[in-house]
């Protein structure tokens, strides 16, 4: 049996959780360490029913959607911009697709123990190199929760994940660190052909530890176990990297017939998505193109323009949603070129990112200066590109459609 004051949490931390548990809390219990790194457990009558991580919420939420309901088509969802910023915003989308009876009840449970497992384990880690602040908050409740998790049984799974990853050797690495295969001369004396071209091509600093779990069917620990002596002679690197999204984030309308009657009104409504139109202004037909894949490949549209001569008379054409400016260009530059786009009425709120490879202090400075919304280097990434859009582009709907709350209820929309 696994006593919870063996556990590597604080004892404060752990008199935290009791407290909660003893009074029945119903609301949001905030735990922020010192690094940054947030963590939040909803409660309700004492139980947990949800938690989220400031660390790769996108990248679980795919990793726990394609495992316990592969029948949905994450592609499918379209979520309204502003609900994204609910830090529970994933569980009102497992509200909504098991009351549009998507999904069942059950792969809803599984998901939420899931969800509670990793957010506790990462917790554990954080704390036993950190120091963490505890808030108590009953300003969010979610209401009617769809399971109710034991505490103090979460607690004892996660003390038992924690003791066997440390046991492994793997207390100072994140599950959610990827690895890249950094000496691949030394990897292909070591392994077959066959193991080191699969290596060689999961292995390239895009998939976490979970996700790389995930993808070949084994459990966390197995696979960072087996990687494990190639890291420590430095053949394998594990290397952070940034959530990428994974369910496309445009503005929403709700289109509502007036003469619908009281049964379709009480039907899921259906919402149609907007894709933006993002402009990229390069006069390198390579890094248009490369665009152009990454946008159309994301669900957006996408103009590319190469002629400086032009740029304006296209961009006040199609109205762009959000430009992307090379910084060096023939006859021009894209500092006259950003000034010029914020002198145009219909233009001027338009987020403009400038793109170029030099990434001086003095470049950043006159970007900004010249009205430029951000400046990022090239080469173009993809997961970099998709999370400049979603951070500044902002929705061109009507704020009087969306709860001033937004904890209410979800905009959002399942396409068969």
């Amino acid at each position: 049996m696994v006593l919870l004051s063996d556990s590597i949490i604080p004892a404060n931390l752990l008199d935290e959780f009791k407290t909660c548990t003893r009074l029945q809390f119903n609301g949001k219990l905030e735990i922020q360490s010192c690094k940054g790194n947030k963590f939040c457990f909803y409660y309700r009558l004492g139980r947990i029913v949800w938690a989220t991580a400031t660390k790769h919420p996108f990248r679980r939420w795919k990793r726990q959607m394609s495992q316990y309901c592969p029948q949905v088509n994450l592609d499918t969802i379209r979520l309204n911009v502003q609900d994204t910023a609910v830090e529970h915003w994933e569980y009102q989308i497992l509200e909504t697709l098991c009351k549009q009876k998507i999904i069942n009840r059950q792969q809803v449970i599984s998901i939420v123990d899931c969800t509670i497992a990793e957010v506790l384990f990462d917790l554990a880690q954080q704390v036993n190199c950190d120091t963490v602040v505890c808030q108590r908050n009953q300003d969010v409740i979610l209401e009617a929760p769809m399971t109710l998790s034991s505490t103090d049984t979460s607690l004892k799974l996660m003390y038992q994940s924690w003791h066997s990853w440390a046991e492994a050797g793997l207390a100072n690495f994140s599950p959610d660190l990827a690895p890249i295969v950094r000496q691949p001369e030394q990897l292909q004396h070591l392994v077959s052909p066959a193991v080191y071209a699969n290596f060689l091509r999961v292995m390239e600093g895009k998939y976490t530890l979970r996700d790389l779990a995930f993808k070949m069917k084994q459990d966390v620990l197995t696979v960072s176990r087996s990687l494990l002596p190639y890291v420590l002679r430095g053949i394998i690197e594990l290397v952070e990297v940034e959530d990428h999204t994974i369910i496309p984030l445009f503005p929403v309308k709700e289109h509502i017939n007036s003469s619908q009657n009281t049964s379709a009104k009480s039907q899921p409504i259906k919402i149609q998505a907007k894709a933006p139109l993002i402009a990229c202004i390069d006069d390198s037909p390579q890094i248009c193109m490369l665009m152009e894949q990454i946008i159309v490949a994301n669900g957006m549209k996408f103009v590319g323009i190469k002629d400086p001569l032009n740029i304006l008379p296209i961009l006040i054409e199609h109205k762009p949603d959000f430009i992307f400016l090379d910084l060096i260009m023939p006859v021009t530059n894209g500092y006259e070129v950003c000034s010029q786009i914020r002198r145009v009425s219909v233009l001027a709120n338009v987020p403009v990112v400038i793109l170029t490879g030099s990434d001086g202090i003095f470049d950043r400075m006159r970007a900004k200066v010249a009205g430029s919304t951000d400046f990022i280097t090239k080469p173009v990434v993809e997961d970099k590109i998709i999370q400049t859009i979603h951070r500044y582009w902002q929705t061109n709907v009507n704020a009087s459609n969306y709860s001033s709350s937004m904890a209410p209820s979800l905009k959002m929309s399942y396409v068969n």
